[in-house]
């Protein structure tokens, strides 16, 4: 299996991506065959910081599970409104 093809099974979910220039905590949005937009979050406000394309060949790691991701999912979940009819 491909790494674009096992990195489509995680779109829209919370990663941390290490690539050839740097690594963030993000949101993995798309993965193409030769582009991957990810959404950058500032771990302190946890709002979105920048959207990057990063050319796929240039990614060198994923991390999809850990103590960090379960963070951020947690506080991106807790911002969430729940509206009560």
């Amino acid at each position: 299996m491909k790494f674009i093809e096992k990195l489509k099974e995680y779109e829209n979910q919370y990663v941390f991506m290490k690539w050839a220039t740097g690594g963030e905590y993000g949101k993995l949005i798309s993965v193409g065959e030769d582009f991957i937009e990810f959404n950058i979050i500032d771990i302190e406000t946890m709002s979105y910081r920048e959207t990057m394309l990063i050319f796929a060949p240039l990614i060198l790691e994923v991390s999809i599970g850990g103590a960090d991701i379960a963070r951020i999912v947690a506080e991106v979940s807790s911002q969430i409104n729940i509206h009560e009819s």
